[in-house]
């Protein structure tokens, strides 16, 4: 677990392979000095995953400071197609072909606007005034039927399609991040996290988790998803803007 402070946001990131996997393809990126936070979740077993969300995660790293939004934007959306072609690659040459890929989440705060860029279901959510709002809409088999109105909420999702993902990072030739930009407001909280939580945690439930202190909503939730016997690798971050921490602001890292 990590934490990070800076004079605009303070955020805290926990990771955990979850109860029955034993390699952890999740990966995360904290860089506050940029306004720039991610989640990935690697696909494709036998390690492979994990490659794929590693390979997503550091070429976030090498994203530069920018002055506006859009410089940030466009910068995150090279270094995905970068990520793209290093992943189809790797299954080319080392996986005999085998197909992997990673979902990515990412959020951007740039003055007083918040970007999130996305593909797969690694979630943005944004808690404001008492209410959770989710900021992503997943490309997910699932998502496509709720959309036709076949389903009205996931919970009613056939099991069959539980896991489809329609659109990753490797998957196909090119990748495309959904976009949404909104305003900025102060004491807005955010949560990015990987589909490892959704699975086992309600959005009631992460709205509570952050009403009762932000701070330690990411061990909260991480921990009630491990007291569900979590099938699946979880990671969720928690990103508040402008001071809004439980306590005086400090640096911690555990």
């Amino acid at each position: 677990m990590t934490g990070t402070v800076v004079p605009a946001c303070t955020s805290h990131f926990v990771s955990h392979r979850g109860s029955v996997r034993s390699l952890n393809e999740d990966a995360y990126l904290e860089a506050p000095d940029l306004g720039l936070w991610a989640v990935a979740d690697g696909m494709g077993g036998h390690e492979a995953g994990n490659l794929a969300s590693r390979l997503v995660i550091d070429a976030l790293d090498a994203v530069q400071p920018a002055t506006a939004p859009a410089n940030m934007i466009a910068q995150v959306q090279e270094q995905m197609a970068a990520a793209n072609r290093h992943i189809r690659s790797l299954s080319e040459q080392r996986l005999q072909g085998r197909l992997t890929g990673s979902t990515v989440a990412v959020l951007i705060l740039s003055g007083q606007t918040a970007v999130c860029l996305w593909a797969g279901d690694s979630r943005v959510y944004r808690f404001r005034d008492g209410t959770l709002t989710r900021l992503t809409r997943d490309h997910s088999r699932t998502e496509e039927m709720i959309a036709l109105g076949l389903l009205t909420t996931d919970d009613e999702a056939d099991p069959r399609y539980a896991n489809i993902i329609t659109r990753a990072v490797g998957t196909e030739e090119h990748v495309e991040l959904e976009q949404r930009v909104e305003p900025l407001a102060a004491n807005d909280v955010f949560l990015l996290c990987s589909d490892g939580l959704t699975k086992v945690v309600t959005d009631a439930e992460i709205a509570a988790m952050i009403a009762s202190g932000w701070s330690s909503a990411a061990a909260g939730l991480v921990d009630l998803a491990l007291k569900r016997a979590a099938t699946d690798n979880v990671t969720v971050g928690v990103v508040a803007f402008s001071g809004t921490d439980d306590d005086p602001p400090t640096l911690v890292r555990a």
